[in-house]
């Protein structure tokens, strides 16, 4: 019997020995679970709960297995037994487990109740809440390159989202642009308009808001930057139909809109913020309750754009303003010059990737672009436009004139003379230029006459034709124009550059910039001549009269300050043929040199421009017949 009963101790400590064993593997895996990432403080709890649990279970596990070694045999039969417990104990805590985890979950949505209600006493007592770092959240990765947006795995909501804006496939900045931006990558990239980035960096933006769980009481996550106001408009467009199911907030600042309306939104809390450059800063300066120190991402969409236009100063203040610890930055730029590379030197983390969609590409210009020109004496320029728009009523059409005062006069003439068009330009209120700009993407017929106002980023739907009446500054303008029609992965389009003898030498600029454009011929039987009854008209309407004299100045002005000077020499202008293009007889008496210094200077401003620049403006001499 003493061998019997050693045998029994023995089998006993095997037994503790195993329990022990058991409950701590138990102990480990429970430590090595992850945590839910998107809220670590509310999800650490149920884990600690859980680890009590599993040691209470272990101890009455080990209790129980005691009173058994005292009252049972402690024989041969015992040992046997012995491994029906261990399995038998093994299912226990497994189930115990399963309901631990049930327990465990019931808990979480208790705290997680609780927490919610300690943050909105705190918002009340005006405490702002700490939200996770970004590094913090999981956010999805890819290893090969996705073709469609539904191999990204987006949350549910945004890709039910994008279902109702029926995309399928992505675009290629898309396909390398959104993967290492949901992995929280800084990212640089080069691509041309029409291209699809406006979701390649709001889908990114929308999904990290999501999975940080934004409110209202956080403030702002993500910023946009826009040049424009049109361009603005439209992301803010994207942005509402992206979130159309989510939770969180979004809205827009922009010059020209009621400030007072726009701060109080922001007070009370906009998670996904567009702006302009000269607003957003306004606001960052002046505008108490505006809380962007939880920001997390930061977007600026055309750069060159943006500097191009005079915001140099203000971007290096509002990156210097903003939270730069945790913020990933995404910086999208048609053309890369060194004004970009500064700003992506000062906004971007070390170590961004770059992405350029189209540095392997044959031509600058999409492909189903179908581009070209026409050469045409000063005096037959309005008259061959004017036939041109005649003959395609029926298509969608943009024109590009070089100054507001061009738009204003040739939109008043073509609607007097019944050949309705829409204008867009600087000079008009922000309600009346965003009425126009939603009015002409509706449509599915029409002209539009503008400035370069919507030549950068706005997604015009179904534009046939674009017709640049007055050339571009140089080649990235006239890529940028172009890029209003044949958006899209199979988008068709053509344009028409008017070019007079004198401006061939700029198709030379456009070959090293990889344009291709061919020569259109335009009969000259097909041109209706209107020249005596526009001179007519000019000469007997005190208000057109007054319209083209001020066109007519501003076209000199632009002229004058072109960056390609060796190309647009103003001093090789006929000027009486170009006076009869703007309906008068006789060049009118204007006088431009204050003007075209000015204009020059405001041009210049934030640009690396082509070609030399003069130290004056040329001097027009004033003629004495008016």
């Amino acid at each position: 019997m003493p061998m019997a009963m050693e045998t029994a101790k023995e089998a006993s400590k095997k037994r503790k020995r195993k329990h022990a064993s058991s409950g701590e593997g138990l102990r480990k895996k429970d430590k090595s679970t992850p945590l839910p990432e998107a809220n670590p403080p509310s999800a650490a709890l149920p884990a600690e709960s859980k680890k009590r649990k599993t040691d209470h279970a272990t101890v009455g596990n080990g209790e129980k297995k005691k009173k058994k070694r005292e009252e049972g045999d402690l024989e041969e039969r015992a040992e046997v037994n012995d491994g029906d417990d261990d399995e038998e104990e093994e299912e226990l805590s497994q189930s115990s487990s399963g309901e631990e985890d049930s327990d465990g979950d019931d808990k979480k949505e208790v705290e997680e109740h609780e927490e919610d209600e300690k943050q909105t006493n705190g918002q009340e007592n005006g405490e702002q809440l700490e939200l996770p770092s970004l590094n913090a959240v999981s956010l999805p990765q890819t290893e090969a390159e996705p073709q469609k947006f539904s191999e990204l795995d987006l949350s549910e909501k945004t890709m039910k989202a994008i279902a109702d804006m029926k995309f399928e496939k992505m675009t290629e900045i898309q396909r390398r642009g959104i993967p290492p931006l949901l992995a929280g990558r800084d990212v640089l990239g080069a691509a041309k308009t029409g291209s699809g980035k406006t979701l390649a960096f709001l889908i990114p933006a929308v999904e990290m808001l999501s999975a940080l769980r934004f409110k209202p009481r956080n403030g702002t996550g993500v910023i946009v930057i826009s040049p424009t106001r049109e361009l603005a408009l439209q992301i803010f467009g994207v942005a509402r139909e992206l979130m159309a199911h989510h939770s969180q907030t979004y809205g827009i600042v922009i010059g020209g809109a009621n400030r007072r309306a726009e701060a109080e939104k922001l007070v009370k809390g906009v998670n996904l913020l567009i702006a302009t450059p000269g607003r957003l800063l306004d606001h960052l300066r002046d505008t108490p309750g505006f809380v962007f120190k939880n920001l997390k991402a930061l977007v600026i969409d055309e750069a060159d754009r943006i500097l191009e236009v005079g915001f140099e100063d203000e971007m290096r203040q509002i990156v210097k303003i903003l939270p730069s610890e945790d913020r990933q930055t995404m910086l999208f730029s048609a053309t890369q010059t060194t004004k970009v590379e500064d700003l992506a030197r000062i906004s971007l983390r070390q170590g961004p990737l770059y992405i350029n969609v189209d540095h392997s590409k044959e031509h600058s210009t999409v492909e189903g672009l179908e581009q070209g020109y026409v050469i045409c004496d000063s005096d037959k320029r309005f008259l061959l436009l004017f036939s041109f728009l005649k003959r395609n009523l029926k298509k969608k059409i943009i024109v590009f004139f070089s100054s507001c005062n061009c738009v204003k006069y040739h939109a008043e003439l073509l609607n007097y003379i019944d050949l309705p068009v829409l204008d867009l330009h600087g000079k008009q209120k922000q309600q009346k230029r965003t009425n126009t700009f939603f009015e002409f993407c509706n449509a599915t017929q029409g002209t539009l006459i503008c400035t370069d106002v919507a030549a950068r980023g706005l997604d015009i739907p179904a534009v046939d034709w674009i017709v640049q009446f007055d050339p571009p500054d140089d080649p990235r303008d006239y890529i940028h124009r172009v890029g209003r029609t044949a958006r899209g992965a199979n988008g068709k389009g053509r344009s028409l550059m008017f070019l007079q003898p004198s401006e061939v030498g700029f198709l030379k600029h456009l070959k090293e910039a990889r344009v291709p454009v061919v020569e259109f011929d335009f009969p000259a039987k097909k041109i209706v001549n209107v020249q005596s009854q526009l001179e007519k008209l000019i000469g007997q309407n005190y208000y057109l009269n007054k319209s083209a004299k001020d066109g007519y100045r501003s076209y000199l002005q632009a002229y004058a300050s072109h960056s390609l000077r060796s190309v647009f020499d103003v001093h090789k202008l006929d000027l009486v043929k170009v006076a009869k293009s703007f309906g008068f007889p006789t060049p009118p008496r204007v006088d431009i040199t204050l003007a075209a210094s000015m204009g020059r200077d405001k041009k210049q401003q934030g640009r690396r421009n082509y070609g030399s620049q003069p130290k004056h403006a040329p001097k027009f001499k004033r003629r004495s017949d008016d």
